[in-house]
C-alpha cells in the first residue's frame, strides 16, 4: 500500500468534487469457477482499491459520507473456523488503519445504514457494477429493481473519479513502471524461448510464472499466437512451425494492482523472412510516428488517424492499397487491415477505468466516440494531458474472413488491391506496443527498453 496520507488525500479530493451525498464503493467478492468453493483468482475492484488501497480481501464495502465527513469500512474479521482454511487473517481495524480509516462496522449493519441515509433524503452515489452479483446486491441495498441500477448510477461520481485517476502521480508511476519492467521480462523470455516444435501454451505458461514470481500475476489472459490476424487470440496447443510469425501481447500486474501492457511480434525460427520484415517495418513506422506525436493538448484520435495513414502508405508501397492515403483513411479502407484503436489508458486497469464508460474516460461532451467499424474500437480519443499513461499499439492484421467478405461486397475497391491482398490471407498479423507517460513537453517510455526493430529482435532471439 501507499502511505495512508495518499488515500486520505484521494478521498478528500473526491469529497470536494462531489460536495454532498453518500458514496458507495462495493469491493469484489470471490467468483466461483465451477462450484461455490472453487474460486477464480481474486481481483479487487480498481476504484475500491484506488480509494482504500485494500487488496486481497473479498466482500468489503466502503462508504464515504461527505456531509458527515465520515469514511466507513464495512467488513468482518475472519472467524477461527474460517482461518482453518485460510490461515491467520489481519484484523479489520489494522487493515483499515493503513488506509487512514478509523470507522469499521460489520457487513450486516450496511443495509440499515444505507436505508437510513435514503430515508433522510441523502443522495447515494455509486458506479454501475460490471459483475452480476454486485448488481443484485446494489438493487437490494437501494430497494430498486435490477433494471434501475444502471439508470440511477452517479454520472457526477464517474466524472469526478475519471478526473482524478486519469492523472498518474509520481508514486503511481513507480508502481506502473514495476509492472512494465516485469512485462519486459516476460516478452524477453517469449522472444528467446519461442521456437519451432513448442506449443503456444507452453510459452504462455512460462510467461505467467514470471508475472507470479514477481509478486503479482498477469494483467489479462496472455495473447500468444501464430494466428495474430485475430486481435485477441489467446494461446492454444498449436505447435509453432518454422516460418511462423508469433504475436505476443501480455502484461504483468504488480502486487498493488498496477499494470503493464506490451506487444512484440517475432519469428518462431531464427529470422524474419523478407515479407515479414517488410510488413513489420510498416507497423514499426506507424508505431514510431504515433510516439513522436505524444504530448499534452494533442488529440489521441488524431494520432490514431496519422498512424493509420502511415499503414496505408506502407501497404500502398507493397501494392496492397492504392490511391490517396488521406482519402483511404477518411473512407475507412484501412480498417480491412487495422480494425482496432491505436491505444488506451493504462493504470490500475489494463484498459484504465473502462468499467466507468469509454464516453467519460476516453472522450468528452464535444468529442464523442465514433460508431464506425474500426474507429469505434478506439478507446481513447480526447486530448492528452500531462500525467496520462497510454499505450501505442498499431498493427496490421490479414483476417481471411474479413478479406473474403469485403471482396465479395466490393468494399473500398478504389483503395484496396484485392488480388494482392489475397496472397496475404495466411500471413497472420503484426503488432508493436509500448507504454508511455505524457510529460510536460512530450512523453517518456515506461520500463526498460526492449528490442523492437527486426534486427534487434533477431539479435535478442539468437543470443545466449
Amino acid at each position: 500500500m501507499f502511505p495512508s496520507k495518499t488515500y486520505l488525500t484521494r478521498r478528500n479530493q473526491l469529497k470536494r468534487a462531489l460536495k454532498s451525498g453518500l458514496i458507495l464503493f462495493p469491493g469484489n467478492g470471490e467468483s466461483p469457477m465451477n462450484y461455490a468453493d472453487n474460486w477464480f483468482p481474486f481481483k479487487q475492484d480498481s476504484t475500491f482499491l484506488y480509494y482504500t488501497g485494500i487488496n486481497g480481501i473479498p466482500n468489503l464495502y466502503f462508504l464515504i459520507d461527505i456531509d458527515n465527513d465520515s469514511d466507513i469500512l464495512f467488513g468482518d474479521d475472519a472467524t477461527p473456523e474460517e482461518m482453518v482454511w485460510t490461515g491467520a487473517s489481519e484484523p479489520m481495524a489494522d487493515v483499515a488503519a493503513k488506509s487512514g480509516i478509523t470507522k469499521i462496522k460489520p457487513v450486516k449493519e450496511l443495509d440499515a445504514y444505507v436505508k437510513q441515509q435514503i430515508q433522510m433524503g441523502q443522495r447515494i452515489h455509486y458506479l454501475f457494477p460490471y459483475r452480476a452479483d454486485l448488481k443484485i446486491q446494489l438493487a437490494e441495498l437501494l430497494s430498486i429493481g435490477t433494471g434501475e441500477v444502471n439508470k440511477n448510477r452517479s454520472i457526477d461520481l464517474i466524472k469526478a473519479i475519471v478526473a482524478q485517476r486519469e492523472i498518474k502521480t509520481d508514486e503511481e508511476l513507480v508502481e506502473i513502471e514495476k509492472a512494465v519492467h516485469t512485462t519486459v521480462a516476460m516478452h524477453t523470455h517469449a522472444i528467446k524461448n519461442s521456437r519451432p516444435g513448442r506449443t503456444e501454451l507452453e510459452i504462455a505458461g512460462e510467461l505467467q510464472s514470471i508475472a507470479i514470481g514477481a509478486g503479482g500475476n498477469i494483467a489479462f489472459p496472455i495473447i500468444l499466437t501464430k494466428n495474430g490476424q485475430y486481435l485477441h487470440k489467446h494461446a492454444t496447443q498449436d505447435i509453432l512451425l518454422e516460418g511462423d510469425v508469433v504475436l505476443c501481447d501480455c502484461g504483468a500486474e504488480n502486487a498493488m494492482g498496477y499494470t503493464g501492457d506490451m506487444t512484440r511480434t517475432f519469428p518462431a525460427g531464427e529470422r524474419f523472412n523478407t515479407l515479414q520484415r517488410n510488413v513489420y517495418d510498416i507497423v514499426l513506422d506507424a508505431h514510431n510516428t504515433g510516439i513522436s506525436g505524444l504530448k499534452p493538448g494533442v488529440l489521441f484520435k488524431d494520432l490514431h488517424l496519422l498512424a493509420a495513414k502511415k499503414l496505408v502508405e506502407g501497404l500502398t508501397g507493397m501494392g496492397m492499397m492504392k490511391g490517396n492515403a488521406d482519402d483511404a483513411v477518411a473512407a475507412g479502407a484501412h480498417t480491412l487491415f487495422f480494425q482496432c484503436g491505436l491505444g488506451h489508458m493504462m493504470g490500475l486497469d489494463i484498459h484504465d477505468m473502462e468499467n466507468l464508460g469509454e464516453k467519460y474516460v476516453g472522450y468528452t461532451a464535444e468529442l464523442t466516440k465514433s460508431t464506425e467499424f474500426g474507429l469505434k474500437s478506439l478507446r481513447l480519443g480526447k486530448a492528452l494531458k500531462e500525467g496520462f499513461v497510454v499505450t501505442v499499439e498499431p498493427g496490421l492484421y490479414f483476417n481471411p474472413f474479413l478479406i473474403d467478405a469485403w471482396r465479395a461486397k466490393g468494399k473500398f475497391k478504389a483503395f484496396v488491391n484485392y488480388d494482392a491482398v489475397e496472397k496475404m490471407k495466411n500471413f497472420g498479423g503484426i503488432r508493436v506496443e509500448e507504454d508511455f507517460v505524457i510529460t510536460e513537453s512530450g512523453s517518456r517510455l515506461l520500463g526498460k527498453p526492449l528490442a523492437k526493430t527486426t534486427d534487434a529482435i533477431e539479435e535478442l532471439k539468437n543470443s545466449k
